[in-house]
C-alpha cells in the first residue's frame, strides 16, 4: 500500500557501497573559555606584574647603597661640620675623550672610573704653584692610610707638553694625562675670577666631578680637604672599595 508508511524524498538514507549510512549533520560551536582556561590567564597576567615588580626592587636594591651615602653626605653630613670644598650640583660625568699618556698610549677618560680621583691640572712646565699642588695631592692621599688605596691621583696636563723629567719620581703611582684644555674646560669648571689650574677636583667611582676645593689651597685647607675626603670615603664605603 502506498500512504502514510513511506518518506519523503528529502529524509531516505542515502546508499554508499551498497549500505545505509545516515549523513552527519555539520554544525560549528563556539564555546566559552572554562574556569580553568581563565584562571590560567589571570594568573599569567599576574606573573608578569610580578616579574615587573621584581625587577623594579633590584634595580632600588642596588642603587640604595649610592643613594644613601650621598644623602649622607649632602643631607646629614656627618660630625655636622660644613664641606671645605664646593659640592658640584648636577655633578658632572667624565666626559668621552681620548688623552695621552707619558708612553704614547691613547686614554679614554671614562675608563678612570671606578675610584675616586683627586685631580690637578696645570700647564706641562708646572710652575711652583703646581708643584705646590702635587705635593698636597700626594699628601693628601698618603693621610688617608689604609683607605688611600680608594683614591688615585690625577695630574691632567692641558698645553699638550709633556711631564718634566723632575717630576717623574713624584708622580711614580699617579695617572698622568694630557688634555687639551678647551676639552676640561667643557668639564671641569674654575670658581669666578680663577682659573682650572688653581683648584682640586674630587671625581667619585662613578665618573662624576662632584666637588671642587678652593683656589690656591696651603697646608691648612689641605687639612680641610682631607676632613671631606675621609666623610666621602666613609660615606661611600658600604658600595665602593679599591681597585676597579
Amino acid at each position: 500500500m502506498s500512504g502514510s508508511n513511506s518518506l519523503p524524498p528529502s529524509a531516505a538514507p542515502v546508499a554508499r557501497g551498497g549500505s545505509m549510512a545516515d549523513e552527519p549533520l555539520g554544525l560549528t560551536v563556539h564555546s566559552m573559555p572554562s574556569p580553568q582556561q581563565t584562571l590560567a590567564a589571570a594568573e599569567d597576567g599576574k606573573r608578569t606584574r610580578l616579574g615587573r615588580m621584581k625587577m623594579l626592587l633590584v634595580m632600588l636594591v642596588c642603587a640604595a647603597p649610592v643613594i644613601a651615602s650621598y644623602f649622607t653626605y649632602y643631607v646629614v653630613r656627618p660630625e655636622g661640620r660644613s664641606a671645605y670644598g664646593e659640592l658640584i650640583d648636577p655633578q658632572r660625568p667624565l666626559p668621552d675623550v681620548a688623552a695621552a699618556a707619558p708612553d704614547g698610549s691613547v686614554v679614554k677618560l671614562p675608563t678612570l672610573r671606578g675610584q675616586w680621583l683627586l685631580v690637578v691640572t696645570s700647564g706641562g712646565e708646572c710652575d711652583s704653584a703646581c708643584e705646590q699642588a702635587l705635593y698636597l695631592q700626594r699628601q693628601l692621599r698618603e693621610g688617608l692610610g689604609r683607605e688611600k688605596d680608594r683614591l688615585d691621583r690625577v695630574w691632567l696636563i692641558s698645553d699638550g707638553r709633556s711631564m718634566p723629567e723632575r717630576l717623574r719620581a713624584a708622580m711614580q703611582g699617579a695617572t698622568v694625562l694630557q688634555v687639551p684644555q678647551a676639552q676640561l674646560a667643557q668639564w671641569l669648571q674654575a670658581a669666578p675670577g680663577h682659573a682650572l689650574a688653581d683648584h682640586m677636583y674630587l671625581v667619585d667611582p662613578m665618573g662624576n666631578w662632584m666637588m671642587r676645593f678652593p683656589p690656591n689651597m696651603d697646608a691648612a685647607g689641605a687639612s680641610r680637604a682631607k676632613r671631606d675626603i675621609e666623610r666621602v670615603l666613609r660615606a661611600s664605603s658600604s658600595w665602593d672599595e679599591a681597585g676597579r
